[in-house]
């Protein structure tokens, strides 16, 4: 039985061959359309091309590798940006630091099982399709565009990655409010996805770097809070 679309593209880019028909074969058969590229160089050109929903990048690879490939999607206005995870066999903790800097979403740890692949991809995909009662979040200083992931400062343009523009979302949705690090590893990032509390300090690093330290407050020993300016 031909499994039906679900309306999803996904881009796969890794350098061994082999992983790619192993992921392909799987994602396929649940009805996503995948494309596959061997190297960084490529895995950019096909992702300006198709405006992928979630990209799989593996990290050391030939010509371009993920991280810089990362970071030049992420830099692209052209590119409407996707979700974006890490392949990688290497588990450290300074690996997944380095994805997270460079703008992913979350990462894969090889080898991969088709079950738990498909359930990740799943559940990277529904924050696609979160719904939203207006497109534009203001508050006193900070214009937040939902369907674009631009934040607007004094007429200054910032393009942030998903994982970034979710996080301060949440934050500016309440003012004042002190979400704390399980608050916001729930809302953000979800009970499916297995990422730790220095996941939440890499996310909020990089986003005072583009705002300002003005906005965001760290409440010591309980989480975090947004602050009008």
């Amino acid at each position: 039985m031909k499994a039906v679309s679900k309306g999803h593209t996904i881009l796969l880019v890794d350098d061994e061959k082999d992983i790619l028909e192993f992921l392909s074969y799987n994602l396929s058969r649940e009805g996503y359309k995948v494309l596959t590229a061997l190297n960084g160089e490529e895995g950019v050109k096909l992702a300006k091309q198709y405006n992928p929903s979630l990209i799989i990048l593996d990290v050391m690879m030939p010509v371009m590798d993920g991280i810089e490939t990362c970071q030049m999607i992420r830099k692209d206005t052209q590119i409407i940006q996707p979700i974006i995870a890490f392949l990688t066999s290497r588990a450290e903790d300074y690996s997944q630091v380095a994805g997270f800097e460079a703008g992913a979403d979350d990462y894969f740890i090889k080898p991969v099982r088709p079950r738990l692949l498909v359930s990740k991809v799943e559940s990277l995909l529904r924050r696609l399709n979160r719904s939203f009662e207006a497109p534009q979040m203001t508050t006193s200083s900070l214009l937040i565009n939902r369907d674009k992931f631009i934040v607007e400062i004094k007429d200054e343009k910032i393009i942030l990655p998903k994982k970034e523009f979710e996080l301060l979302e949440l934050l500016a949705s309440r003012p004042g409010t002190v979400y704390t690090r399980e608050q916001i590893l729930s809302l953000v990032w979800g009970n499916e996805s297995i990422v730790g509390e220095r996941t939440i300090d890499v996310h909020i690093r990089k986003l005072r770097e583009k705002l300002g330290n003005d906005y965001i407050r760290t409440i010591k020993g309980v989480g975090y809070t947004f602050s009008e300016v």
